[in-house]
């Protein structure tokens, strides 16, 4: 009896301790933590999903990696200010798409909707219309380009729980087609 008493108290004083524990740990080493297992699901979907690449960009400290299986050479660069017109297709590391801009991408995976125009997005570069993975992929792909960008979520939605078909805290793929980049000039009219 005094043995399951003692183990009793000792497993509330225990989870208490393991409760205050956790919340002294700080939000930047909650962050490193979820970055680090991001990181590592995007290297093991990349082992067990090879993407045929002709060119490829790894930033190590931030997890962002961009696969290119087109280059263009148009020479054509985003610059701040400029609309791109983008298709894309954005995925889970488990392969399951939650949104496209290509219609028959949509209707291969149970996501189209009769009420949307798929067609390229227009995004106002520079200006945080997108997610800071996607956009950041924009910033280093050329008019033309198809490429494939893989990226932790504190660079897609992270913590964020209002969206149904992503989990919090997920690590994201999204496959880009940089269709047209829009350069505003004076005898142009803005492309927005």
């Amino acid at each position: 009896m005094f043995k399951n008493k003692y183990m009793k108290n000792f497993s509330v004083v225990a989870v208490a301790l393991i409760l205050v524990l956790a919340g002294c740990i700080s939000d930047e080493a909650n962050l490193e933590l979820i970055l680090d297992r991001d990181k590592q699901a995007i290297e093991t979907y990349l082992q067990e999903n090879p993407i045929p690449s002709v060119k490829e960009f790894i930033d190590e400290p931030t997890g962002v990696r961009v696969i290119w299986q087109e280059l263009s050479e148009s020479g054509i660069k985003p610059e701040i200010g400029d609309t791109l017109f983008v298709n894309y297709t954005g995925k889970l590391l488990n392969n399951n798409v939650f949104d496209t801009s290509i219609e028959s991408v949509a209707r291969e995976n149970n996501r189209f909707n009769p009420n949307r125009d798929y067609e390229p997005i227009a995004v106002l570069f520079g200006y945080g219309q997108v997610i800071l993975g996607f956009e950041f992929a924009l910033s280093i792909m050329e008019e033309g380009d198809k490429a494939t960008t893989l990226f932790p979520s504190l660079y897609g939605y992270g913590s964020d729980d209002g969206r149904p078909d992503i989990p919090q805290n997920s690590p994201l793929l999204f496959e880009l087609e940089l269709v047209r980049v829009g350069k505003i000039t004076s005898e142009e009219p803005e492309n927005i």
